[in-house]
């Protein structure tokens, strides 16, 4: 971007280790990201202002486990980043209450890199 605007994107990480469909897996990530975009505009209004008018930068990453989730999403947290997890329903391919990823953000891309950047994209 030029100048120094503050560049902002969100990341939504997705267990690999439970079994869903395609169709499954995006409704549990369009979960994450709608909650944690509304998350971020109640907490932090202006990285959600910024995200969303320089075309709301997302990307998506897997984990391989529920502890390596909830490892992310509590580093997440200590550093003051806005996260939500989804837990299913259980109406369709999974059981109720199964954590199936977390939405990171929208935050500064120097922030949210800090505790994705290791992870490999879905």
């Amino acid at each position: 971007m030029p100048g120094n605007r503050l560049e902002v994107k969100q990341v939504i990480a997705v267990r690999r280790d439970i079994t869903m469909g395609r169709g499954k897996l995006a409704a549990q990530v369009a979960h994450a990201a709608v909650s944690a975009a509304e998350k971020t505009r109640s907490t932090r209004q202006d990285w959600f202002n910024t995200w969303f008018s320089t075309g709301q930068a997302k990307v998506v990453v897997k984990v391989g486990s529920l502890e390596n989730l909830i490892e992310l999403e509590n580093h997440a947290r200590t550093i003051g980043l806005p996260t939500v997890s989804v837990k299913d329903m259980g109406l369709t391919q999974i059981p109720p209450g199964t954590f199936t990823c977390i939405g990171i953000g929208p935050g500064p891309t120097e922030l949210v890199d800090k505790v994705t950047r290791h992870l490999k994209l879905l």
